[in-house]
């Protein structure tokens, strides 16, 4: 996000319950009886329980991977008397997780929710993390600056010793963790950002617990998740219209929009609107040029998440011909850039992944806002 494009192409991304987000109640985890966990919508991992240990294996962590990696989840008790043949695994862990780095934001939510948070000890790129909790515990020196996600402070990170690294992998080249990989440090590629729809992101919550030996609090989670998510999706299905939807903005000469079979327009089909992009099924997003979105959307009802303006104002100063859409003359325009942490972070960067859920909810209320009529939106806001 710290590269200009990436930055604005991540804003395309879309992203309730009427308590905060981060005080959530979860219910009691339910006592599940399977000894090889369900995943039942993240296609990226897999966790198979045996006699004394589990096999976590990551599949395709980054875009066109064609590598799997595989990883022994063991007490220290039962590691002791248990011998592995190493060149097996990737790594090989000691469980529960006492220390951790993580590396993306979107990882900071599932050790909230898990109470496990204490655990972090390092990030590269703290000026981001938003939550309370998290930023207390960095204000308290007790999470160390790693400097930059593409090149991390191995020094810094050999020092602070974690028991794993929890890398977000664009393409699996990092001299950096190759340099804490031959540390004996085990890294875990966490692939959630590349999963296909909403829910299967938010699964990856199973992937944490199975890091702290919380699969049950971790299921429970997702369980109540899930079910959020489908009952705000059963209820859109009574709105009795579907408007029409404009999404993203430009970047130099090209528009960038999401691609019809992207996450974002899974949470515009679940919210029962009418995503003038839906039918495309181009990889990553899709880039044309004012002329053909102008020509396609000037009388969209609604232009959400458009990049990483936050006014009307902003819009209008960075590019005339946007004042030219109806949804722009109507002042409905709608955006999650301007719900932020302390430090400026956007939330939904954060968040977002974890808690489809209140996106759906979100994108509901401001689509068909009587069938939330006393629900007030988290992430997303109207431009003013």
């Amino acid at each position: 996000m710290k590269n200009i494009l990436f930055l604005f192409v991540a804003t395309l991304i879309f992203s309730c319950k009427e308590e905060k987000a981060n005080n959530i109640e979860i219910p009691p985890a339910h006592v599940d009886k399977n000894e090889n966990k369900t995943i039942t919508h993240a296609e990226g991992f897999t966790i198979t329980k045996n006699k004394n240990h589990s096999i976590l294996e990551i599949k395709s962590p980054w875009p066109n991977s064609t590598q799997t990696f595989k990883y022994v989840l063991i007490s220290a008790e039962e590691a002791a008397k248990t011998t592995f043949i190493k060149e097996e695994y990737d790594g090989i862990l000691i469980t529960p997780i006492e220390k951790i780095v993580v590396t993306s934001t979107t990882h900071i939510p599932a050790l909230e929710l898990l109470n496990v948070e204490e655990t972090l000890i390092g990030f590269p790129g703290t000026n981001y993390i938003s939550s309370e909790k998290t930023r207390a515990r960095i204000d308290s020196s007790l999470v160390r600056e790693l400097g930059k996600n593409e090149g991390i402070n191995t020094e810094v990170l050999l020092n602070i010793n974690p028991n794993v690294v929890i890398a977000f992998g664009v393409d699996g080249k990092s001299k950096s963790l190759e340099t804490i990989k031959k540390a004996n440090i085990p890294v875990v590629y966490n692939g959630d950002w590349v999963e296909k729809s909403p829910l299967a992101k938010a699964e990856w919550i199973k992937f944490f617990g199975a890091l702290y030996n919380k699969e049950k609090q971790a299921d429970s989670i997702f369980n109540q998740i899930e079910k959020d998510y489908t009952q705000a999706k059963k209820l859109a299905l009574n709105a009795k219209n579907k408007p029409t939807i404009l999404s993203g903005a430009m970047h130099k000469d090209v528009w960038y929009l999401p691609n019809g079979t992207s996450t974002e327009a899974q949470f515009l089909k679940d919210a029962n609107t009418n995503y003038l992009w839906s039918n495309t099924t181009d990889k990553g997003s899709i880039a044309l040029n004012f002329e053909v979105v102008y020509e396609k959307a000037k009388n969209a009802d609604l232009w959400l998440s458009p990049s990483y303006y936050k006014s009307l104002e902003a819009l209008e100063e960075a590019n005339q011909h946007y004042t030219k859409f109806d949804a722009f003359k109507n002042k409905k325009i709608y955006s999650f850039s301007n719900t932020t942490g302390e430090n400026g972070g956007v939330l939904y960067y954060e968040l977002g992944t974890i808690r489809p859920d209140l996106v759906l909810k979100d994108i509901i209320k401001i689509c068909h806002p009587e069938l939330l009529e006393n629900y007030e939106p988290f992430f997303f806001k109207k431009l003013e």
